[in-house]
């Protein structure tokens, strides 16, 4: 069984979009973990990492997506385990769930340095299990640059076999292969991979912000896996609302307490609405919620 860990330099960068294409493409048997978790989900009574349960569902997996990380809160984390209690417990969830498997993924948490207070760091993990770390950097191409050099510079990788960078969310890949390459090429560090930006992958469904703010769903839940890909904040009039273009974009989540009615209303006339965050722990009137 191979060993494979993805960190990244940022959160958001794409870590777990990363691990699903890779473990689609390659067609092997694997497995996967992410030992610190970052994006909690708490549901029936049961918390577990929202990405291990997105490749749970995606991919049909035998393991829990709670026996798939080993926790989340520093405090509680920091005083559980010492260096050798941590990797003692990620081999051990590592042999349990890469048994019998070609490969192993191993997602880190929210960037390089998340977690190394206690040991969990994506540094450490790869340090645990001798698997190759793949680094993913993204953004701004400027940016990109500075994150390599910093990594040639500062990160110090002694027994850890780094395998070299994936640079995410390239809006004009040409332009970056010409321009910015050459300079990270001096650096000696491995280009793995370039992927290009792709819109469509920033929007987030409602399930999704559901889970996320541990929220009642009130009406509408056969809509519940509608993407939104604008967000847009109710506190103004309605008047005002009406004149400001960003209220009439495509797919827009709109935010406004539950006591305002007229807000509500016009967002429910309004097509573009994709769905409606209620604030303030109030509910509209019936009549309201029967138009929603």
């Amino acid at each position: 069984m191979k060993n494979l860990i993805i960190g990244s330099m940022d959160s958001n960068s794409g870590k777990t979009s990363l691990i699903i294409g890779l473990a689609k493409a390659s067609g092997k048997s694997f497995g996967y973990i992410k030992p610190l978790g970052d994006r909690l989900v708490y549901r029936k009574k049961r918390v577990w990492d929202y990405d291990a349960a997105l490749m749970t569902n995606i991919f049909k997996l035998e393991q829990e997506p709670e026996n798939m990380t080993v926790g989340f809160e520093h405090l509680k984390l920091r005083f559980k385990y010492d260096e050798e209690g941590a990797r003692n417990r990620v081999l051990e969830m590592a042999k349990d769930v890469g048994a019998g498997k070609d490969v192993l993924f191993v997602e880190g948490g929210k960037d390089i340095e998340y977690g190394i207070s206690f040991y969990l760091s994506v540094l450490s993990l790869a340090s645990y299990l001798n698997g190759k770390l793949v680094l993913i950097v993204g953004g701004e191409e400027n940016y990109v640059v500075d994150n390599v050099i910093f990594i040639k510079k500062h990160v110090a990788f002694n027994d850890i076999n780094f395998g070299g960078v994936i640079i995410n969310k390239v809006r004009n890949v040409d332009d970056f292969k010409n321009i910015y390459v050459p300079l990270i090429q001096k650096t000696g560090i491995n280009i793995l991979g370039i992927i290009p930006y792709e819109e469509q992958l920033t929007f987030f469904s409602m399930e999704y912000l559901a889970q996320y703010l541990l929220a009642r769903v009130i009406a509408g839940e056969q809509w519940i896996k509608c993407r939104v890909s604008n967000v847009f904040v109710g506190a103004a009039s309605v008047e005002s609302v009406y004149s400001d273009a960003s209220f009439h974009k495509e797919r827009k989540l709109m935010v406004t307490s539950g006591d305002r009615s007229d807000m509500l209303l016009a967002s429910f006339e309004d097509k573009c609405t994709a769905a409606v965050v209620l604030t303030n722990n109030i509910l509209p009137p019936q009549n309201i919620l029967a138009k929603a």
